[in-house]
């Protein structure tokens, strides 16, 4: 069946000559030279593909390209003049499938047409199979995973497949942004050129023109021979630029003009190389925050983001995680020559789907492997993961936040009295509870808790009345209360305690209405250096204990000492 095509253009010897291509590729083409005769002739016949230019006498290009591309898959690729990048790049996102620069290069245009007809070859073919297509065989098989976010991702790779514009893959590092780029590459019309993948941030700078585009023999030192760059060993097929929010701004001029003109120029040619590649790119990083700051050229991510395709996290996809295990253990076991693949109980598989993954699937494959290596058996059961129990975390955060909530109240003022303090010293005593709140991930809970506590010497409060008497006799009831939480409510205790104290100096001098002759700065210095003083008093001079009787550090308690002019031996208040 011969192929059809229609050529929309209001230069009659541009037409003239596009046509004459198409007739000797075997192309049968109809000629439209307005945007209204271009519409009906689409109605009137059935074409395997369309070439418009977008500046029409009676509209816009992108009119007939939304209007297409709308109503079916019929790849419709676009002529710009020079200089007209943004029509373009506004053409492919509303689905154009490629476009070509005026002046109109001949082997520009055939490379071009043969792509379409490599689509329209895939898309026949997938029509005629009954059941799934070769490609969305290739897509379930190394794009592993059917929960609820992997159906749109499958379906819009398909769809950038066909597609030549240039797509910016976005997403957490590990979501297999590389596989993804390699599937659209194996899935388009390119799959039989080259995909040369490269990670930006590994090249040095000062070499990075010379990798990117190549150098001829004595260019410079060290240039012993040419050296074909990437640029023109993707020729033909894609160019995927892994970190490339890494390049430094004086390359990415150059890849701009490489990527715009689709041209590239050796160091030390004279002349300029006509490339075909489709440009793929990758990073971790915002890249519209880094435009903002001035790290990353405007025009070069409008040019690599004409397509933005996010990937999700693992945490979005729990649901895929037994069957990515899966995969996984059965790779390991082909690599590592084992005589089955492992297996995970039911246990370390629900622990699997309950582990918060920051590294998303590259952390999975690592958990296996080390599960892997540190089974005995082919049974991997949750204690071979090595992941911490993230139940026992639960527990530790529910049970510290209740008691602190109960025992703030009852315990006020009386955490550093004799009996109080004596109970909480105990109870840091014991090694086990001890070591259960140094390895406690949740340090939150108990942020302003110091190891400097011993267990042979007490102190007063530095504030003594009657309520804090009562006070102490509760605490002794509530002394079996976690460890973490006692002292967090003996801490909080402290600054309500440092607070009364503060309001209490001076108290009749404000009361009078007599404000600080010297200033509020000066009358604030004075009080804490008083309740410095008073605190060291009160341990005999033992920074440590009195940076913990103020619920401060040590080392902040010593910058204010020297803040405040106050001798490390100073006896008068």
């Amino acid at each position: 069946m011969t192929t059809t095509a229609l050529v929309v253009d209001d230069e009659v010897d541009l037409c003239r000559l596009m046509q004459i291509t198409l007739t000797k590729m075997g192309i049968k083409s109809d000629v439209a030279y307005t945007l209204s005769q271009a519409k009906s002739y689409w109605q009137e016949n059935d074409y395997d593909f369309c070439l418009t230019d977008l500046k029409l006498p009676d509209g816009s290009g992108l009119e007939l390209v939304k209007h297409i591309s709308g109503s079916s898959t019929t790849p419709i690729a676009v002529i710009t003049a020079h200089g007209s990048m943004d029509l373009a790049i506004e053409a492919l996102k509303l689905g154009a499938f490629d476009f070509v620069n005026k002046p109109l290069e001949l082997p520009r245009l055939r490379q071009l047409v043969e792509s379409a007809l490599k689509v329209i070859h895939q898309d026949n073919a997938a029509k005629s199979t009954p059941e799934r297509s070769p490609e969305q065989q290739m897509l379930d098989s190394r794009l592993i995973g059917d929960s609820a976010v992997m159906h749109p991702l499958k379906n819009t790779i398909l769809k950038l497949a066909r597609s030549q514009a240039p797509v910016f893959l976005s997403g957490a590092s590990g979501t297999g942004k590389e596989v993804v780029a390699r599937l659209i590459h194996d899935l388009s019309p390119r799959r039989d050129g080259s995909f040369v993948p490269v990670n930006c941030g590994a090249i040095p700078s000062e070499l990075m023109e010379s990798e990117f585009f190549g150098h001829k023999k004595g260019s410079f030192t060290g240039a012993v021979a040419d050296k074909q760059g990437l640029f023109q060993q993707a020729n033909g097929g894609t160019l995927f630029l892994d970190e490339v929010a890494d390049l430094p701004l004086a390359m990415q001029v150059k890849l701009l003009r490489a990527i715009q003109e689709k041209t590239v120029r050796a160091i030390g040619d004279t002349k300029e190389v006509p490339v075909d590649i489709r440009i793929l790119s990758a990073t971790h990083k915002d890249l519209n925050q880094l435009v903002q700051a001035g790290n990353f050229r405007q025009d070069l991510y409008y040019r690599i983001n004409v397509i933005e395709l996010k990937l999700p996290t693992l945490n979005a996809r729990r649901d895929d995680i037994p069957v990515l295990a899966k995969h996984f253990l059965a790779l390991i076991a082909d690599e590592w020559q084992l005589e089955s693949p492992p297996t995970l109980t039911d246990d370390a598989c629900t622990r699997l789907q309950h582990h918060d993954f920051a590294g998303n699937v590259r952390e999975l494959r690592n958990v296996l492997e080390r599960a892997v290596t540190l089974a005995e058996t082919s049974t991997i059961d949750a204690s071979h993961l090595g992941l911490p129990d993230i139940d026992s975390h639960q527990e530790v955060i529910t049970s510290a936040c209740q008691n602190i909530s109960t025992n703030k109240a009852s315990i006020s003022n009386a955490s550093l009295s004799n009996k109080s303090e004596s109970s909480v010293t105990d109870s840091i005593q014991d090694n086990a509870i001890r070591s259960k709140v140094e390895t406690d991930s949740t340090q939150q809970a108990k942020a302003n808790i110091h190891p400097y506590r011993t267990t042979t010497q007490h102190y007063p409060s530095m504030n003594t009345s009657p309520a804090s008497t009562r006070s102490a006799e509760n605490a002794e009831k509530t002394a079996d209360k976690s460890v973490a939480s006692s002292l967090d409510a003996s801490i909080n205790n402290q600054a309500d305690k440092q607070d009364s104290l503060s309001k209490s100096v001076n108290k009749e001098d404000i009361a009078a209405g007599q404000l600080p002759a010297q200033g509020l700065e000066h009358y604030l210095q004075e009080q804490e250096r008083r309740l410095i003083i008073t605190a060291l008093k009160q341990t005999n001079w033992n920074k440590t204990q009195a940076a913990e009787l103020l619920g401060t550090t040590f080392r902040s308690l010593r910058y204010r000492m020297t803040k405040l002019e106050i001798a490390e031996d100073q006896s008068e208040s």
